[in-house]
């Protein structure tokens, strides 16, 4: 099982050093703050990002203060190098700097342009090798600019790039389908997991078989709820999924258990993030195939604002020698119900506990969810830092199918769910 070739361009240790004038405020309402400004990054064909950038008040050449932000980077997955490849000339990084309010109003933006930067970066080899294109301090415009108070700005920056290669996988299906589940490489495509989706509406206390058993205490969390009172009216809940991977072999090596059922909040038809529905992600402990071990929790919810979300949470489970099992918070974000999105665990900070080994940085994982009611056949890719084996790869596969199948539990309550969703006809339009 190979890697696919990926890279990674990181823009960090961004910093502003500006003259006295250039940080009053830029407008009506903005006003001067600790990080009064901010940055876009963009490259030709890839969607940009913005990232604060804070002032930094040493003198001469010496590097930014631990403040300095770093974007979450450019990901380049085969296709893109091949594309940079037969360009034949290196791309062209633009920083623009903007100094007031981040943000977008009316499709304009909010901040008023200091000045911008441009960075050449040559990618040719970056899947193989790592390569720095900038490190250090630039000048910001030049004296030839409009904005004259620009002219004396200066601009910290370093640019790099790293080899970032992933497994690639996809469902054959949609999650509730039972689907078999292949690895991509290029233009094969490999089988080698298989899903089983059960929904048992009848499952007292988790959907979990009542011959398996989960260790570490997890009663402790409060994570396996009764269900009782508003959360067993019938058609007003939906509970009981589960997924489970299984190798070729036919044997479990990874479930996604609804342990807390998807309930609409009382008086609406939605569920709030004041009372979620949860998963959780489960590997297998010991000899027995009956016997799971949790290695993460999902949390979802309907979120109602501008755009109508999807918000998640998701956080490893950690033992303890002396205590119960606690939470690391890893991922949090909210994505378009109409549009779907990209659910992604993508850190420059250490997320060891999800290998038990060293100290480790960067992406980690990153799954498709398409918008509410389309067809759903996830991409997952995985870093392959995280990978040692199948089962790891598993633990991946099964979060993915948590989220994707989030988007269903989270739906409206007054719309109706597939037949897929309940062995009882009866309970279709829950």
């Amino acid at each position: 099982m190979d890697p696919c070739p990926f890279a990674r361009l990181i823009v960090e240790s961004l910093a502003l050093k500006l003259p006295h004038q250039a940080t009053k405020p830029a407008g009506l309402g903005v006003h001067p703050s600790a990080t009064p400004c901010f940055c876009k990054l963009s490259i030709k064909n890839f969607p940009s990002q913005t990232a604060l950038l804070p002032l930094c008040s040493s003198s001469g050449d010496s590097p930014p203060p631990d403040s300095a932000t770093s974007s979450a980077g450019f990901h380049l997955d085969s296709i893109a190098l091949r594309r940079i490849k037969a360009a034949g000339k290196p791309v062209t990084l633009r920083i623009s700097v903007y100094t007031g309010r981040m943000g977008r109003t009316c499709g304009v933006t909010n901040g008023k342009l200091l000045g911008r930067v441009n960075v050449s970066v040559d990618l040719s080899g970056a899947e193989f090798r790592p390569g720095v294109f900038q490190s250090g301090w630039l000048k910001l415009g030049s004296e030839k600019d409009e904005n004259k108070s620009s002219s004396s700005a200066r601009l910290h920056a370093v640019v790099r790039s790293e080899p970032d290669p992933r497994y690639v996988f996809q469902f054959g299906g949609e999650p509730e389908c039972s689907p078999v589940v292949f690895q991509i490489q290029g233009n094969i495509r490999q089988p080698v997991f298989s899903c089983k989706f059960s929904a048992d509406r009848n499952a007292r206390s988790r959907s979990l078989p009542s011959d398996f058993t989960i260790n570490n205490n997890t009663r402790n969390r409060g994570w396996m709820r009764t269900f009782s009172g508003e959360r067993e009216r019938p058609g007003r809940e939906r509970k009981g999924w589960m997924v489970t991977i299984h190798d070729l072999s036919g044997s479990p090596v990874a479930a996604a258990s609804m342990i807390t059922p998807f309930v609409p909040s009382p008086g609406s038809d939605r569920v709030w993030r004041s009372n979620p529905g949860a998963w959780l992600i489960l590997r297998p402990h010991g000899v027995s195939v009956s016997s799971w071990k949790p290695w993460g929790r999902l949390e979802a919810w309907r979120e109602r604002g501008p755009v109508d979300g999807l918000g998640y949470k998701f956080e490893l489970l950690a033992e303890n020698a002396n205590g119960p099992t606690t939470g690391i918070p890893i991922a949090e974000a909210t994505m378009n119900v109409k549009k779907g999105g990209e659910f992604c665990i993508d850190s420059r900070l250490s997320v060891a506990a999800l290998t038990s080994r060293s100290p480790v940085k960067g992406f980690v994982m990153g799954s498709t969810v398409e918008g509410e009611g389309k067809v759903s056949k996830p991409v997952v890719q995985v870093g392959a830092q995280h990978v040692t084996c199948m089962a790891d790869a598993a633990l991946f596969i099964a979060l993915s199918a948590a989220i994707d199948l989030s988007m269903d539990a989270c739906r409206l309550f007054s719309h109706k769910l597939r037949k897929e969703f309940s062995h009882d006809e009866q309970d279709i339009f829950s």
